[in-house]
């Protein structure tokens, strides 16, 4: 296996986990954000009011998004699993 081959590997592997990961921290960024704005303009400074609802986006993102970050997860790891014969040869 060559420094490319290894190279372009570790690329997708990165790539998988942006693409993966983009669209939940996309709404941990907005919910922050809007929540933010909110405290800033009624001066509620309640730690709690940052937190729950950012983990209540994420869980939604999760419930709704999930299924299709596992198939995406499972293609990329049987793409990988078909590649091993060609590491080893």
């Amino acid at each position: 296996m060559s420094i490319g081959e290894i190279t372009m590997l570790l690329r997708g592997g990165v790539l998988e986990v942006l693409y993966l990961a983009a669209p939940i921290l996309f709404v941990a960024l907005t919910v922050g954000l809007l929540v933010a704005i909110l405290q800033a303009t009624t001066s509620i400074q309640e730690q709690t009011l940052t937190f729950v609802p950012k983990v209540v986006a994420i869980l939604l993102v999760l419930m709704f998004l999930g299924g299709w970050m596992f198939s995406h997860l499972r293609d990329y790891t049987f793409q990988l699993f078909e590649m091993i014969p060609d590491m080893a040869g």
